[in-house]
């Protein structure tokens, strides 16, 4: 099943992906023929922080890769509406009168200082197919928490 992800976040998991490939990766793999060249590798610290930065990359690389692999990239500005999608901005309210503003994206994007929070969250799930005035209930570490749906709004191109 394809995993939701906005054309910038989709970006950033390729940019890293060929930073690591074209930038990091090579640069490593220098320092560590250079750290090689220098006769005994059990004492050589730069030669064995070299090869564990390196299985470092090739770890990242190979998550990235699956990422990729599974990530379908989805344009919010392609909706309008007032019902919660992939995308949305979604401005709630607590039953104490609090309002927040949180972003609904993929999982890769979550981001909670910035107010972006997953899709596949228990908050992000609750938010999806909502519209102002419907009233929200879902389950958070702190126990159940219930909001109400103020505004739904998509991004411009």
């Amino acid at each position: 099943m394809p995993v939701p992800i906005t054309p910038a976040g989709y970006t950033k998991i390729v940019d890293e992906y060929n930073w690591l490939i074209m930038r990091e990766r090579p640069r490593i793999t220098a320092e560590v023929g250079w750290a090689a060249s220098l006769g005994d590798r059990s004492e050589n610290s730069e030669y064995i922080y070299g090869k564990q930065r390196l299985r470092e990359i090739d770890r990242r690389l190979r998550f990235l890769k699956g990422r990729l692999d599974v990530v379908q990239p989805v344009d919010p500005t392609e909706f309008t509406g007032e019902v919660a999608l992939f995308g949305a901005t979604v401005e709630i309210e607590d039953d104490e009168g609090m309002k927040q503003t949180w972003t609904v994206r993929g999982e890769d994007e979550v981001d909670l200082d910035a107010g972006v929070v997953s899709c596949v969250s228990p908050m992000g799930r609750a938010l999806l197919g909502k519209r102002p005035g419907d009233e929200v209930t879902f389950q958070t570490p702190g126990g159940k928490r219930e909001i109400t749906i103020v505004a739904v709004r998509f991004p411009q191109k």
